[in-house]
Parts: C-alpha cells; structure tokens; sequence
C-alpha cells in the first residue's frame, strides 16, 4: 500500500533524514521504533505532506504522493494522529469529530460513523458536549484517533500514542488500535518509543537511528532477540 524509497529530509540545515526506505503492505500494523530524535516523526510528516523531502520517492496504492500537498493526501485515504494529540481545545469533543469529517460530503455515512467511533471509545460519547481541554490525556488520544477515522482513511498515521500516558491506559489504547485496524480493514503505520507495546501489536518493525533505517524484521523476531532489545529498543 506504501512504498517510502531513499527518502532525504531536512529542517532547514538540520537533516532528519538520511536515505529512508520502508515497505507497508495493506492491512495489518507497521512499527516504526526508534530513541528520540532518530527520525521516527519526521518520516510520517513526509508521508502526510508537512515535511517535503528532499530526495527519494513516497508512493500510495501506487501513486506517487511525495509532492502533493497534506489537504490532497488525506483525500486519497492517508491520516495522521500527530504526537501530542493537537486536538482543538476550545472545541467539543463532537466538534472534533466532525472537523475530523470535513472533507466528506456524505451526511448520512458521517452520523454512523460518528456512532462507530463512540462503539470503539464510548466515554467520548459520554462527553459529546464537553470541551476538549477538559478531557484527560488518555481521553484526548483517543479524541484524536478518533478524529481520524472520521475521515474514513485507509491508511492510518499513528504518532507517540502513548506519549504522556499511564502504562494501563498505554495498554488500552493500543487493544484498541489492533481491535479498529482489524474490524475497519485499515492498514496502520505506527512511530512509537514504547517498543514492547508497540511490538505486541505490530506484525512488522523498521528501527531508525539518526535519520536512516539499521533494522527491519518481523516484529516476533524483532521481540525475540535480546542483543536488538538492549542496543535499539531499550527495554
């Protein structure tokens, strides 16, 4: 379904990085692991246009995307929950939602869906008119996945989900990802430093490490082998 080839990028004289390839077949769940700083984020901005690479290719259901603009590459099927959540504060949880849906047209489809997302989240359906900044911060990362979805993406961006969280809500949050890419037929690509976690979900694991990409296995081996856990994954 994606197809990221040699892939240079940089933030101004910074390079973020340095030559990364990286192959996500459709459905299932891709790990992008790495410390911080390795270039995990920069490589899902590249996808979703708001890093322009610099060099190399990013190809979607065989259409090259690299040079598209973010509004047009959400249109074809791409969403990102970025890290940090970035949910509209100051809005509702429902006016998030239907932000989410902007670009549909489809009322109709838009109401179930809304519905749908509260049968994966349902405590966002108990605070549909409450303010976003009010949630918690396991409520707003699910807010943003959610928000997500409601763009019917059949690829979906996953970025730092647990970042900030208790390990339980950790826990929870990632069931739920395995639980909606399996039941919506999504393919999930998922940058996340919480290895162990990631892996238990993901059938395959690319690590970064200062912009380029030192290892790719499936993610059972990847979990199995003590000599990667101490030198890449840190756990």
């Amino acid at each position: 379904m994606l197809d990221v080839r040699d892939v240079h990028a940089s933030y101004g004289p910074v390079q973020a990085l340095r030559g990364v390839s990286l192959h996500v077949p459709e459905g299932g769940i891709v790990a992008v692991l790495g410390a911080n700083g390795a270039g995990k984020s920069s490589t899902l901005r590249s996808i979703s246009g708001l890093l322009r690479p610099t060099d190399g290719e990013i190809e979607f259901e065989g259409k090259r995307i690299d040079r598209l603009a973010p509004e047009e590459i959400v249109q074809l099927g791409i969403s990102q929950v970025p890290e940090g959540r970035q949910i509209f504060t100051d809005m509702t949880v429902m006016e998030n939602l239907r932000l989410g849906a902007y670009t549909r047209r489809d009322g109709d489809g838009v109401k179930k869906d809304i519905e749908r997302v509260f049968s994966y989240f349902p405590v966002l359906g108990e605070r549909v008119k409450q303010p976003a900044a009010l949630l918690s911060g396991g409520e707003q990362q699910m807010l943003a996945i959610a928000r997500a979805l409601m763009a019917k993406p059949r690829l979906l961006l996953l970025d730092e989900p647990s970042l900030g969280l208790a390990p339980i809500l950790v826990r929870e949050i990632f069931q739920i990802v395995k639980t909606i890419t399996a039941e919506e037929g999504l393919t999930t690509l998922l940058v996340e430093q919480d290895a162990n976690q990631a892996l238990g979900i993901a059938g395959y694991g690319y690590v970064l490490e200062s912009g380029t990409v030192v290892l790719e296995e499936t993610a059972e081996k990847l979990r199995a082998s003590e000599d990667v856990r101490r030198s890449y994954l840190g756990y």
